[in-house]
């Protein structure tokens, strides 16, 4: 496959689906978006926009549109294309029956991928005759934005679409991770479901408000986690004697934490309680407003963060 011109099919065209065709025609590919909608063009015109405002260097919102045609049907959308990025809704016979008609209409070795944030590829694959060219392609929300790309086989995936997936992925800016095994949630949702209960058990318990709470996490952990990572964070916090000596002196603490874990419940008056702190914080701002500035800050912190490293390897060479 040729990756600088190669056809993609976007199959279904909600927040995810139209980030992806943005990104993809931003990248060159000739591409064909599907959705069970009609009149998506204007979705479709306003995602590229909002590409291109971001990231300048992507070229013009016109040229970019006359790359991504909006077709009808899924077969028509899929054949003679060289990846298949599918968006449907999280329900499986709904994506089984999706992939059945989309196997049915592609080459042999057309890559499809799924953007499913919860659901096995295993499970996906289940019906195709060919499951061996399917992999979960589960990128982090905004996908023309966050880099991450999990990159999840399932139990019948051969190992040239894992390789053609990473390959495709990197060809369009992002980073892919290949999962080693299939998990609910995969590894990026679990963490943030994890730290997200954690956060809203706090606000319940009147520690914090939601806003103390976000700034909170922007001020410490979201700047180091973006820069180091949990694992090199705490190595680092050990000093000289590294991730094993944290572990043997300030492990045991850490461990008895994790022996009490709260556990929310998501009821009525929760849901009412943090849903009334954020709303007020947020009256008066569009989300269109609140997604463009929050796009706009972690691009910054990206290619800030990039920027440091290219530099202290060019130091340390």
């Amino acid at each position: 496959m040729d990756r600088s011109s190669s056809t993609v099919a976007v199959i279904g065209a909600g927040t995810i689906g139209l980030s992806w065709a943005a990104l993809f025609a931003a990248h060159g590919h000739t591409v064909r978006v599907q959705d069970p909608r009609s009149g998506i063009g204007p979705e479709v015109e306003s995602a590229v926009r909002h590409l291109t405002r971001l990231q300048p260097g992507t070229g013009e919102a016109a040229d970019l549109l006359s790359r991504i045609e909006v077709v009808d049907d899924v077969e028509a959308a899929v054949s003679g294309a060289d990846v298949v990025q599918e968006n449907a809704p999280e329900r499986l016979p709904l994506k089984q029956e999706l992939f059945a008609r989309i196997e049915a209409a592609v080459g042999e070795r057309t890559l499809i991928a799924s953007s499913t944030s919860a659901l096995m590829p295993s499970d996906l694959a289940r019906e195709m005759r060919t499951p061996e060219r399917l992999v979960v392609g589960h990128p982090f929300n905004p996908p023309e934005v966050l880099p991450l790309v999990e990159v999840v086989p399932g139990e019948r995936t051969a190992p040239w679409a894992v390789e053609a997936a990473v390959a495709f992925y990197r060809s369009v800016g992002k980073k892919p991770v290949v999962l080693h095994e299939e998990i609910n949630g995969f590894v990026a949702n679990r963490l943030q479901s994890t730290l997200f209960r954690e956060c809203v058990w706090l606000v319940t318990q009147g520690v914090v408000s939601a806003a103390e709470l976000d700034e909170i996490v922007t001020e410490s952990i979201g700047p180091r986690w973006a820069t180091a990572g949990p694992f090199e964070s705490f190595h680092l916090g050990g000093g000289p004697g590294g991730m094993r000596h944290f572990l043997e002196h300030l492990g045991p603490g850490m461990a008895r934490r994790w022996k009490v874990v709260e556990q929310p419940e998501l009821d009525e008056a929760t849901v009412e309680l943090v849903s009334s702190q954020v709303e007020e914080r947020f009256a008066g701002r569009t989300y269109e407003q609140l997604t463009e500035d929050r796009d706009r800050a972690q691009l910054a912190v990206i290619r800030a963060r990039d920027e440091a490293r290219d530099e202290a390897r060019g130091g340390n060479g």
